[in-house]
């Protein structure tokens, strides 16, 4: 299953800021715990699959995950060894980008010590720093 998006408007992106703090999905919405980003940098498609196997493989048919970000950005490569010019290269694979306070994943019907374990397994999957956040209610 990749995750790519399935009719980009444009084939090709530049690079963009990604300076500051995320402006949206900074709390835990949907399950009861979750993995938040401490750093800023690029997901890649690859590395959000291994995340989402690594958890449903220790629930065990158990539980519910949620991946709260999706790879939209285009990342070019040129082929090795090619001369300079002759226009930007094709697209090599997809990443999102994600800023400190972003929640990537979130999880439902385990244990807090299960739901733990799993986005410890899931954060190694990831190059960044992150930390394990549970679901704050409203009064």
């Amino acid at each position: 299953m990749a995750l790519i998006p399935s009719r980009p408007k444009f084939r090709k992106q530049q690079k963009s800021s990604m300076s500051g703090l995320t402006k949206a999905g900074q709390f835990v919405l949907f399950g009861d715990f979750g993995m938040q980003m401490l750093e800023r940098g690029y997901i890649t498609n690859q590395q959000i699959e291994a995340c989402r196997i690594a958890m449903t493989r220790y629930f065990s048919r158990k539980g519910k995950v949620w991946i709260r970000i999706f790879p939209d950005k285009p990342i070019t490569r040129k082929p090795a060894e090619t001369r300079m010019g002759k226009g930007k290269g094709g697209t090599d694979h997809w990443v999102a980008v994600v800023k400190p306070g972003r929640i990537l994943f979130e999880v439902a019907n385990v244990s807090r010590d299960e739901a733990r374990v799993a986005l410890l397994k899931a954060a190694a999957k990831i190059p960044y720093r992150t930390r394990f956040v549970e679901r704050v209610e409203e009064v």
